[in-house]
């Protein structure tokens, strides 16, 4: 199963990890939940906490679990691509993407995660907010929004860190 570390016990290069082998970004409950797969973000130190950045479309039906939760999870499965394809690709709005990847969820409190995770990072949701056009200064990444949608930034203080066993 799972053995809880701290935040600055993560061996992984996290840039690689999150850019490379991508992520779930989850959030919900046992009452109902919601993952994404993601490819952006950032962890280190925020207001005196270990924390983390990910990003969020307004339209991605995550952002609806996120918005009503206090916790979201990062969670890390190796070179298994197949689940980001799915979660990538499909909305929970549509299907049950839990039933599709074969995923096996565990409710801890008011988070969620997957065993089948290699790593978990639990959250406690801090701060969120639209990036908005007249705030970025570099125009070049502009191009990533050529529908205007831009994401929300989501801070959360990292709670737990789980790696399997």
């Amino acid at each position: 199963m799972f053995k809880e570390i701290n935040a600055t016990e993560i061996k992984d290069n996290l840039i690689e990890a999150i850019s490379k082998e991508y992520m779930l970004i989850t959030a919900g409950n046992d009452q109902g939940y919601n993952m994404m797969t993601a490819s952006w973000g950032f962890m280190g130190e925020m207001w005196g906490s270990d924390s983390c950045m990910c990003v969020v479309r307004p339209q991605r039906y995550t952002m609806e679990f996120i918005n009503k939760s206090d916790w979201f999870t990062l969670s890390f499965y190796g070179d298994n691509k197949e689940i980001h394809k799915i979660c990538g690709s499909k909305s929970g709005r549509d299907c049950d993407k839990t039933a599709l990847t074969g995923l096996t969820p565990i409710f801890d409190g008011e988070s969620v995660y997957f065993e089948e995770a290699r790593m978990v990072i639990v959250c406690k949701k801090q701060y969120v907010q639209e990036m908005k056009e007249e705030c970025f200064t570099d125009k070049e990444p502009l191009k990533w929004f050529p529908n205007k949608d831009f994401h929300f930034s989501i801070f959360g203080k990292i709670e737990k860190v789980l790696i399997r066993k």
